[in-house]
């Protein structure tokens, strides 16, 4: 397998790049709907925001780890030969949607963060693995800010979990009707 991409398949950097963000967003998104619906007690959903925060940080960067590694091994492999327009109008439309909420998730989760006025007012600062502070621009808060962002970060979140519905759902379909080797050049093959 190569480095680099190429039209037939996806190179080892794509690849780990691809496995490693779906694997920490899930495991945030998780934590987020764990922290929020099932813990109660602020003293143990502390903890949890900011490990949530450290991974939501973590996912940014992938993201624009991504995009770098896009404009260095720019080529793509394309949807085989035959496939119907509305496929490929889908592929292109599923995959701009998953980058623009891949980076406004952890975009809007900081701004709602850091325009808080209680997490001002309690001297909390937005740690990434208790090693370092991510900027807080809205000091001392400022509360409509925090509440646009936390609209964006939840709407944002059911949006991309739909189309990681439909993403996975359409490389299964690849994989198992079409028999194709969509799935396979993201996974072991070529």
């Amino acid at each position: 397998m190569a480095v680099t991409n190429s039209e037939r398949s996806w190179g080892w950097v794509s690849r780990i790049i691809h496995w490693g963000t779906a694997g920490v967003l899930l495991w945030t998104m998780g934590l987020g709907i764990y922290m929020t619906n099932v813990v109660t007690d602020p003293f143990e959903q502390f903890p949890l925001f900011q490990t949530h925060k450290s991974w939501g940080f973590t996912v940014f960067i992938l993201a624009l780890l991504r995009v770098v590694w896009l404009l260095f091994s720019p080529k793509r492999p394309e949807l085989p030969e035959g496939s119907p327009w509305y496929e490929r109008l889908g592929s292109k439309a599923s995959h701009a949607l998953l980058y623009l909420f891949i980076f406004l998730m952890p975009l809007s989760g900081w701004v709602m963060s850091a325009a808080s006025p209680l997490q001002d007012l309690l001297g909390i600062e937005n740690m990434v693995f208790g090693l370092f502070a991510m900027p807080d621009p809205w000091v001392p808060g400022v509360e409509w800010v925090e509440k646009v962002a936390k609209q964006v970060h939840f709407f944002s979140g059911l949006a991309l979990f739909a189309v990681l519905i439909l993403h996975v759902a359409a490389a299964l379909k690849h994989h198992f009707i079409n028999r194709d080797d969509i799935l396979k050049r993201m996974t072991y093959g070529r």
